[in-house]
């Protein structure tokens, strides 16, 4: 009998990945990544796991691959940890028969001008928006808002290229960065100039028709939107939940994501919630980790088994707070040290202690996601305990970071927000 194997196209160079092939094991599954480059996942050859080159962005490429492997194993699923081959995924699945994701929802989804479309059509509530193609666009589209925007690319992920631009120097700055050359762009020049909806940050996780569970987010300063916390569940009334709850699922059947996962974010502002971003898939490390630390519901397993066509359990099974704290240096240069994990992970109530960087890196600070060089996660029965964890477990973690010697030639690859070296190790938070 021919053994069962998983699809995994592409990965995560972090966590997630690795999360995905551990659940594909335990569910008695042969894990097997597709990808341009297998050797940018180091666990990959550390795992010793079955990785094929092929080039992920040809469709007909992945078709006679899958065919191929179908010769030796029973494929059970394909699936992804990453949103920009989310799309092909259902493509693939399509092909093969196999359940999957509508890849036209997920294009549309993945389409941030129109997914604000569809969702202002059906009368959930968005920022006002407008796109533009270059900078006298951006400009009127702006004026039209009113100042304070957000300024992003239509197409994009993990906050690359997002920043609030106060006033029209920061605008016209970040506009000639975004169309100047230093951006890199998925697909073909658009920007998005949405109004600032002001207020706290929520996330909804949700799977199929259900939400599984609310959180909060916080970010370090503007004007980039660099993720600082995240807390599951969050402190909200029961109405205030109710109203995340039903937007949430008001986004879902506007953008027919009825199958697999989503994570949305809000901001609960003066007139409520208001959707600032939908994403057709899995939310990144460590949300998957605190939403089973909060509910003990293993997103990435469930989200397999429906993968694989097997029936999955969403029911909760206990209630505790998580929160996971990221590590923020706020300085370019190498990175000379990094210390304090084992102490941190030995603390009780730490459930995981990542690094993503190894001393002698160079640090060059982008306004995104990629800024992070790790996180803490901790857990407890309390909203206050677990922050009282977290914050005695950050603090045994330091690193040095000495600067370049010549800013000047860094300057053309960090925002532009950033080329300020300032005190590194004081407040890592």
């Amino acid at each position: 009998m021919a053994r069962r194997a998983l699809i995994l196209l592409e990965s995560n160079t972090r966590v997630t990945g690795p999360l995905f092939v551990q659940a594909a094991q335990r569910l008695g599954l042969h894990p097997i990544t597709l990808s341009t480059d297998p050797a940018q996942y180091d666990y990959l050859a550390a795992e010793r796991l079955e990785a094929i080159r092929v080039d992920t962005n040809d469709l007909d490429a992945l078709i006679h691959e899958c065919s191929r492997l179908r010769a030796t194993y029973d494929i059970a699923g394909i699936t992804s940890a990453t949103e920009s081959f989310y799309a092909t995924v259902g493509k693939l699945c399509r092909h093969f028969d196999l359940p999957g994701p509508n890849p036209a929802s997920i294009e549309r989804c993945c389409d941030k001008f129109t997914q604000r479309q569809l969702l202002a059509e059906a009368g959930v509530p968005v920022p006002a928006y407008r796109v533009a193609a270059n900078a006298t666009d951006v400009e009127s589209s702006a004026a039209e808002i009113g100042l304070p925007v957000i300024v992003k690319p239509a197409v994009g992920s993990g906050s690359s290229g997002v920043r609030l631009c106060r006033n029209l120097d920061e605008l016209a700055e970040h506009t000639n960065y975004l169309l100047g050359g230093k951006h890199i762009w998925r697909s073909s020049p658009r920007i998005l100039v949405e109004e600032f909806a002001q207020g706290p940050q929520y996330l909804s996780e949700t799977m199929g028709n259900e939400v599984i569970g609310i959180g909060t987010a916080d970010f370090v300063s503007p004007p980039h939107f660099v993720y600082r916390e995240w807390t599951f569940p969050a402190l909200l009334a029961d109405d205030e939940h109710e109203r995340i709850a039903d937007v949430s699922l008001s986004c879902l059947r506007a953008l027919d994501l009825g199958w697999g996962p989503a994570d949305i974010e809000f901001r609960w502002t003066k007139r409520g919630p208001v959707v600032i971003e939908v994403n057709p898939r899995l939310a990144g490390a460590p949300v998957p980790q605190l939403v089973q630390l909060a509910y003990g519901v293993d997103l990435v397993t469930e989200h397999i088994r429906l993968v694989i066509g097997d029936e999955w359990n969403l029911r909760r099974r206990h209630s505790q707070t998580a929160a996971a704290r990221f590590l923020v240096p706020d300085r370019d240069g190498i990175l000379d040290w990094i210390s304090g994990d084992s102490q941190a992970a030995a603390v009780s109530g730490v459930a995981e202690v990542k690094f993503y960087v190894d001393p002698k890196t160079p640090i060059v600070r982008k306004g995104d996601y990629r800024d992070l060089i790790g996180y803490v996660v901790a857990t407890s029965p309390s909203r206050a305990q677990t922050e009282a964890i977290l914050q005695h477990a950050v603090d045994l973690i330091d690193w040095s970071i000495t600067p370049f010697p010549a800013v000047g030639e860094q300057e053309q690859s960090a925002a532009p927000h950033l080329r300020a070296p300032a005190k590194v190790a004081a407040d890592k938070t």
